[in-house]
């Protein structure tokens, strides 16, 4: 059955959980950018139960992927395809990915098995901390599983490369989901270059929530938010980050708020940082670069 909403409540988990739905299946994708291992550390201390663990790193990107040489590039399908078999997960279960960083990790997870075509995935609004809010148990305990029969599209959609986003810069709405002032250009962390692609938005992803790690707001207010940004349903709209992953926190929070879904630049600022093109600082988006 396909599922409409892509959030599901503490409320409603803890109940299917509580009734042993043997359709269920829960993936911790807690994580740390620049900490190997801190999410499955996490996993190890305490999980939802029935949870298993995927990883960013390990399970939910790709060195040698589509859309390389960004930082995280998403695996093949067919990889894909296999390790979520193997882990357990098949074409008839509901899968529900939570973290405990506002949903941007599990929003990857979400959008690889929506845009591969599975029916029923949701992300758990609020995280690790709604579920505890609501009285839901941790526990130690590593599930015992049997691989699922699995069957996923086998190609990406929804995804453009660098090439193509230079040539529609300007013409597409850009959203850059990392934090205002990697965007500014005042540091850099991780990549080689700071500041952001010409004519990018800032746009945080705190900015979707209700406040930072909680619950999503109202279908309402996002739309007020993406109408802010520029946002309006009929032009089309591309999300970035730093390497593809917070980047889709953006189109779970869309599909939340009805709006039209966008388009993931799979290498985002890791990819075009290291690629010689142009970069704008500062709090604006800036002018497309002059096609030669």
């Amino acid at each position: 059955m396909k599922r409409t909403s892509p959030l599901i409540s503490a409320e409603e988990l803890l109940a299917l959980v509580r009734s042993g739905d043997p359709d269920l299946r829960i993936v911790d994708c807690r994580w740390v950018l620049g900490e190997p291992g801190a999410g499955a550390t996490a996993y190890a201390e305490g999980h939802l139960p029935g949870a298993i663990h995927l990883d960013v790193d390990d399970d939910l990107a790709d060195a040698h992927g589509y859309g390389a040489p960004g930082r995280h590039p998403l695996p093949s399908p067919a990889d894909f395809t296999a390790r979520l078999a193997q882990a357990g997960i098949g074409d008839t279960d509901l899968v529900v990915a939570y973290d405990d960083a506002g949903g941007w990790i599990a929003a990857r997870l979400w959008w690889m098995l929506d845009v591969l075509g599975h029916p029923a995935v949701a992300v758990l609004d609020g995280g690790l901390g709604a579920w505890l809010a609501a009285g839901g148990d941790m526990t130690t305990e590593v599930p015992d599983v049997s691989p699922g029969r699995l069957h996923l599209a086998t190609e990406w959609s929804r995804v453009i490369d660098r090439d193509e986003l230079k040539a529609r810069l300007g013409a597409v709405v850009l959203l850059d989901a990392r934090a205002a002032p990697r965007y500014r250009g005042e540091t850099e962390p991780i990549d080689p270059v700071a500041g952001h692609i010409p004519t990018a938005r800032s746009a945080a992803i705190d900015d979707n929530l209700v406040e930072p790690a909680g619950p999503f707001r109202p279908a309402a207010q996002l739309v007020n938010h993406f109408g802010e940004l520029g946002v309006d349903g009929s032009t089309p709209v591309v999300t970035s980050c730093g390497s593809g992953v917070s980047a889709l926190h953006h189109a779970l929070a869309m599909r939340a708020a009805g709006l039209p879904d966008p388009i993931l630049y799979v290498g985002s600022f890791s990819d075009w940082s290291r690629s010689g093109e142009p970069v704008a600082v500062g709090p604006e988006p800036g002018a497309p670069p002059e096609r030669s």
